[in-house]
């Protein structure tokens, strides 16, 4: 219910993400009940033939899926903020409603998926388009009613599966302390360590003996003085080597004592390791987007030497590609595979130095808001980013490969394609959603203190003009690389 609800109340754009994520669920879902059409109305075609139809699924059930965790990522109603806990929305809950949220989105375009099959099959008002969908779709046998629900419930169980994992809550990283031990060898967490008999001094509980403040406290004439019992709860930043003199002008020993262990410099050397102030902790340390870079690197040229080697080999097995493309060895497959996984973990690293290139050679403020802002948000924008670049340099490369008199690609590759690059270029939009969402703060402080809202606009055009002048060329550079070896 509180999901429905939720539902019910966001935002237009919120639900237009949902929508989106429902049509990428429909389309994935209409594959594979064609792909089980296809199973009933080719009774004698071989398992492999069946298997490898079904494998072709995968990529569009991949991109729904990761749409979904996008989406689910970057809808406000599902954030975590203060006093949701009270009200028994904890983060735990959070993660469930997301999730049953994903659910419902999904189910949707699987449902209206289902429709479209079954009217598409005749099975609601008659066979429509003359009986033209009836050859892939096996009007003429009935529908096993099992197999098409555990088809349809492939996507809304595994992208519910994905966005609980990554809405999942997860324990803040707390800093190692040493333990350390308090008086009779009690665990204690305390930053001030005692000496050895302190606690055993002869008075050292019940002293309220008066003491003068230290020079230049300057008190008030009249004033009580302070205990030293109440002193000693006040942090003070008195040098370590400060001198407390009583009362009488001498020197006590217990006075310097307890001084120099509350300074700081003196608990640093006491306790060995530098002492940190109580307070909020601090953020966790963003990864380094350019770490995955050289990896990246590796796999973009391990999946092309790949694809080179595999079409040298004449006894390699051949892979059918669909709607007329040129038949080559299953390796190729495996070096397209690391070829994209290799842009995807290169995207944010070439996003970051991207964002470096920006502010190169003496920038202004429009070079350089718009280059922090690129190395800010690489870790988030730049592996969509880089799929993009794998999907955009595989559609350039299909066209290469396409024989010039082989007919038009049939409806159902044309829906697969469809689906990929719809939801790879909406999760790349979602991730620049949720990078602005996160520099509203910034962007408010911004105006506050007087930037005009064009250069906000823009940096912004500058970004986006400095990221399709690097991923642009790599795109064909990549689509070029993995067509040759095919054309040969």
């Amino acid at each position: 219910m509180v999901a429905l609800r939720l539902t019910r109340g966001a935002h237009p754009a919120v639900h237009l993400r949902r929508l989106l994520v429902a049509a990428a669920s429909g389309g994935t879902s209409f594959l594979l009940l064609c792909s089980l059409g296809y199973a009933l109305g080719h009774p004698g075609a071989s398992p492999s033939a069946l298997l490898l139809r079904l494998a072709w699924c995968v990529v569009p059930l991949a991109a729904a899926v990761w749409l979904a965790v996008a989406v689910a990522r970057t809808d406000p109603a599902t954030k975590p903020r203060p006093g949701l806990s009270a009200v028994g929305l904890g983060p735990a809950r959070l993660m469930a409603i997301s999730a049953l949220t994903t659910a419902l989105s999904t189910a949707l375009g699987s449902m209206l998926a289902l429709l479209v099959f079954l009217h598409l099959r005749g099975d609601l008002t008659g066979m429509p388009f003359d009986g033209a969908a009836s050859s892939f779709l096996a009007a003429d046998r009935p529908l096993p009613v099992p197999a098409a629900l555990t088809l349809l419930a492939v996507l809304p169980a595994t992208a519910s599966a994905a966005v609980a994992l990554s809405r999942r809550p997860r324990e803040p990283h707390r800093p190692y302390h040493a333990r350390r031990y308090g008086r009779f060898g009690a665990y204690s967490r305390t930053v001030v360590r005692e000496t050895f008999g302190a606690y055993g001094r002869f008075g050292a509980h019940l002293r309220t003996a008066e003491r003068p403040a230290p020079a230049g406290a300057g008190t008030a004439e009249g004033s009580r003085p302070v205990p030293q019992s109440a002193r000693n709860l006040v942090t003070t930043s008195a040098p370590a080597g400060a001198d407390h003199q009583p009362a009488g002008g001498g020197t006590d020993l217990h006075s310097s004592t307890d001084a120099a262990h509350d300074t700081p410099g003196a608990r640093t050397a006491a306790d060995g390791a530098p002492d940190t102030p109580a307070g909020p902790p601090r953020p966790a340390t963003a990864a380094n987007p350019t770490a995955a870079l050289p990896w990246g690197i590796t796999l973009l040229a391990a999946g092309l030497a790949t694809e080179a080697y595999a079409t040298r080999t004449s006894d390699a097995a051949t892979l059918l590609m669909p709607s007329g493309l040129h038949a080559g060895p299953a390796a190729v497959l495996l070096g397209w595979l690391l070829t994209a996984v290799g842009l995807a973990l290169a995207g944010p690293g070439l996003t970051h130095l991207t964002g470096r290139l920006l502010q190169a050679a003496r920038p202004g403020a429009l070079r350089l808001l718009a280059g922090r802002v690129l190395m800010a948000e690489a870790g988030r924008i730049g592996r969509p980013l880089g799929v993009v670049c794998a999907v955009a340099s595989a559609a350039f490369a299909v066209t290469v490969l396409r024989d010039p008199g082989s007919p038009a690609l049939g409806p159902l590759t044309t829906l697969g394609a469809s689906v990929v690059a719809g939801c790879t270029v909406g999760t790349l939009l979602t991730a620049a959603v949720e990078a602005r969402q996160d520099r509203a703060d910034t962007i408010a402080a911004l105006l506050r203190l007087g930037a005009p809202a064009t250069m906000l606009r823009s940096a912004a055009a500058l970004r986006a003009a400095a990221l399709l002048a690097v991923f642009g060329p790599l795109t064909l550079l990549v689509a070029e690389l993995a067509a040759l070896p095919l054309t040969r």
